[in-house]
């Protein structure tokens, strides 16, 4: 792994050691965390089948730049964040976001072109607010704690467990995961729930490929199915995995299926 900067902003970069394909991939996290959950399983695998991959850490994630002005940060700031990333690599990316991450990547898609897009548990076009409504309704004590971490409190580490996974995880890799897991800005939450959702009629029409899962406590299938209408796409449903596919048992089963979407691309 190379731990790189782009002006201000932190990016990972696996580069492959043959490389087989020439366009590289862009993955964009979701809120909570930053360009670490990326490089557990995805960066590397995805490198060693020939593709240079990388991971940004929005603007006040991660290591990138002003981390004292998270709440200030507009899903807008994010898309420049990713098109100021995008415009530095050696052509134009496929992009792969996931849950807030899928949000930036739609809202890119209004300003700037991409050879494809992946959405995994994405939040939909129509915004959180069906999600948290969802969350009140069958999970409240977790909609509490999202709200705890989001104002920089400490929680539960279950309520990680309980965000991110259905299957086990290991003790010590969910201590890890909370301990790197971060606030997330009151402004991006805003605009994903009500203030600047996606306008599917100004958006480039780049391949899609829209991705769930059957236990996600976050985004559940419905949604993803949702997005999926939306777009005139058909949503895929992992079975037996949670919100967090990246970091799952059967990350695998994702990696593959959007690798196989890729090659059949020619990307």
């Amino acid at each position: 792994m190379n731990t790189t900067r782009f002006g201000e902003l932190e990016v990972l970069c696996h580069a492959p050691a043959r490389p087989t394909h020439a366009t590289p991939l862009l993955f964009v996290h979701g809120a909570y965390v930053a360009a670490w959950c990326w490089e557990e399983h995805f960066l590397p695998w995805f490198a060693a089948r020939g593709w240079s991959a990388y991971a940004l850490s929005l603007s006040g994630h991660g290591g990138s730049r002003q981390r004292e002005h998270l709440d200030s940060y507009s899903i807008d700031d994010y898309v420049r964040d990713v098109a100021e990333v995008a415009a530095k690599l050696p052509a134009a990316p496929v992009l792969i976001g996931h849950s807030m991450g899928g949000m930036v990547v739609q809202k890119y898609l209004e300003q700037y072109d991409a050879p494809a897009t992946v959405l995994m548990s994405s939040v939909p076009p129509q915004g959180l607010m069906g999600s948290a409504f969802g969350l009140m309704l069958k999970r409240p004590a977790l909609l509490s704690d999202l709200n705890a971490i989001m104002a920089g409190n400490d929680v539960n580490i279950e309520s990680l467990r309980e965000a991110l996974f259905h299957q086990p995880v290991d003790a010590a890799d969910l201590r890890r995961y909370y301990m790197l897991s971060q606030p997330e800005s009151h402004r991006a939450i805003w605009d994903m729930s009500l203030f600047n959702l996606p306008h599917p009629a100004r958006m480039h029409q780049a391949p899609m490929l829209i991705l769930g899962a059957s236990h996600d406590a976050l985004i559940p299938a419905d949604q993803v199915h949702m997005t999926a209408a939306t777009y005139g796409r058909r949503a895929e449903i992992f079975p037996d995995m949670g919100h967090g596919m990246m970091l799952e048992h059967g990350w695998q089963d994702v990696a593959a299926r959007i690798e196989a979407w890729l090659v059949e691309r020619q990307l």
